[in-house]
């Protein structure tokens, strides 16, 4: 299902359910609850298209790995609109990295089962439109450097146009977590949360999870988009709307119209 016109063929209830995971939990919320900050971006089919096309890969629109770097100073140019994703070591980043690119094959993203495995700032040049950049992990078995190394990139990537906070769906916001919140907060730099791992979580426990860090967002964040993605890399659930984000914020999908 990584690709679009996979998902298509599908009946529609489970269409919903992979191109929007947040939409498909609507119909479980209690009579009265707000449910805007289920469809803030809602993309048509056409946007989806759009966005697929740019992160897959041929010969005049080439997706590579540039280089990985650990100070600012080896970091490549700033010279692209530029995404980052970062999170607790085990959150699923680098899996979901890879099921972004699913569709360039020719892309090596390094997947460990080990926590902790992405010590340095990946990054991923899609063609001519943007940077990805995979982040170390936080929490467990992070560089040693990681603070120094996070906090420079944050303050000094001037072209960096959001950062995706993953956090894991099964457990919610960790202390770690609320800690790179509060990070991004400080620095005043735009960021929107990800939901990983939803395949992991019952239907009960993941909408706990997404009422509870709503209301978070709501209550205790300026920088933070008020939409959840939610996404698995096992079952391509959300890659599809997130890709669509990537290409909007960074400036390649500046019309976005509605289903």
């Amino acid at each position: 299902l990584a690709a679009l016109s996979q998902v298509l063929r599908l009946e529609r209830s489970r269409r919903t359910a992979i191109v929007f995971p947040l939409q498909k939990l609507e119909r479980y919320l209690a009579p009265g609850t707000d449910t805007a900050p289920f469809r803030l971006f809602q993309p048509g089919l056409a946007a989806l298209q759009r966005a697929e096309a740019l992160f897959r890969s041929d010969r005049g629109h080439p997706i590579d790995y540039v280089s990985s770097a650990v100070r600012m100073d080896h970091a490549p140019p700033a010279a692209l609109p530029e995404v980052c994703f970062i999170g607790r070591s085990n959150v699923g980043k680098s899996s979901l990295i890879q099921a972004l690119f699913s569709l360039a094959p020719e892309v090596e993203v390094r997947v460990s089962k080990t926590p902790g495995h992405t010590k340095k700032m990946n990054f991923f040049k899609v063609g001519k439109y943007f940077t990805l950049v995979d982040m170390p992990g936080y929490g467990y078995r992070a560089p040693q450097d990681f603070v120094e190394m996070v906090e420079a990139y944050l303050q000094e990537r001037h072209n960096l146009k959001r950062t995706f906070l993953l956090v894991d769906g099964v457990v919610g916001l960790q202390k770690t977590d609320h800690i790179a919140v509060e990070m991004l907060e400080e620095f005043g730099i735009p960021y929107v949360m990800v939901l990983t791992k939803i395949d992991r979580a019952s239907r009960g426990l993941l909408l706990k999870n997404v009422l509870e860090i709503q209301e978070f967002v709501k209550e205790s964040t300026q920088g933070c988009f008020p939409q959840l993605f939610l996404v698995s890399a096992v079952e391509f659930s959300g890659v599809h709307l997130l890709r669509c984000f990537v290409a909007h914020v960074t400036g390649n999908l500046p019309t976005v119209e509605a289903s």
